[in-house]
């Protein structure tokens, strides 16, 4: 008899979350890659660039936290090819549990990765001069939408992964991917600046629109500078929330889907 789908799930995010912490390179990149990145842009670029009304550090840590998660998705993706090529998805096959309980485990155990990854940014953040001027209801509200974008990504990392098969051809398909979205958005500069084939990419761009909500909910805008004028920038909140339900609405039964042909072959 099947287990129960949720106690399956359950007990591969708790081995994935195992295999994370005794894997010195992945725990580098929750723990480590986040400090990085939040000390080099913030003296780096925030030496350089002035922002009227705030300080840069403000401006570039909400595109700060969205890079990185979107980044550490990739883990997802990385975690099933190497699943995969050493016949671990085998194992599972002849054992008494949903067939969901892997993708649905490994996507829980970075939900965890992904809480450390922002606590720790968090920390830095208010180290370097990073606040939240919100009350805490809409701060608590800006974590949990930047956890449920993580969420509907991993299951689209997911989703490349099945399709791909080999850790070497899923890294090159993810770093093209991924790249392209996180620079070309509001992350670091503001779209108007950008070229006009480019501006309007960079506008309906999912992070783009991720950013400016966690901007909204964290406070971290000024008065002094222009409000944006692209609709899902002004309407970022339920905007990043429709591309978060829409991911999962996609990518999950795709994922799924591919996951069930890879351990019928």
């Amino acid at each position: 008899m099947t287990a129960l789908p949720l106690a399956d799930g359950l007990t591969i995010a708790r081995r994935n979350a195992l295999k994370i912490r005794r894997a010195p390179d992945l725990l580098g990149g929750v723990v480590m890659l986040p400090i990085v990145l939040v000390l080099l842009f913030t003296y780096v670029f925030g030496s350089m660039i002035s922002l009227p009304g705030m300080s840069y550090a403000e401006y570039l840590l909400p595109g700060v936290f969205v890079m990185t998660i979107v980044s550490s998705g990739q883990i997802t993706g990385y975690t099933l090819t190497q699943d995969l090529q050493k016949g671990i998805f085998d194992r599972f096959r002849t054992l008494p549990m949903s067939p969901s309980a892997v993708l649905t485990g490994q996507t829980v155990a970075d939900v965890i990765m992904n809480v450390t990854s922002i606590v720790t940014m968090t920390l830095v953040g208010l180290l370097v001069g990073w606040r939240i001027h919100t009350p805490p209801w809409e701060a608590a509200l800006g974590f949990v939408m930047l956890l449920l974008f993580a969420y509907a990504f991993s299951w689209v990392t997911a989703a490349v992964a099945l399709s791909l098969r080999t850790p070497e051809s899923f890294n090159n398909v993810a770093t093209i991917m991924t790249f392209p979205l996180v620079f070309l958005s509001n992350a670091f500069v503001d779209p108007a600046r950008l070229p006009a084939p480019l501006k309007p990419i960079a506008e309906w761009n999912p992070v783009s629109t991720l950013v400016q909500a966690s901007r909204d909910l964290f406070g971290n805008t000024s008065a002094a500078m222009p409000p944006p004028t692209a609709w899902p920038l002004r309407h970022a909140v339920p905007v990043s929330l429709l591309w978060s339900l829409l991911l999962l609405a996609v990518f999950v039964p795709l994922a799924t889907r591919l996951y069930r042909r890879a351990v019928s072959r």
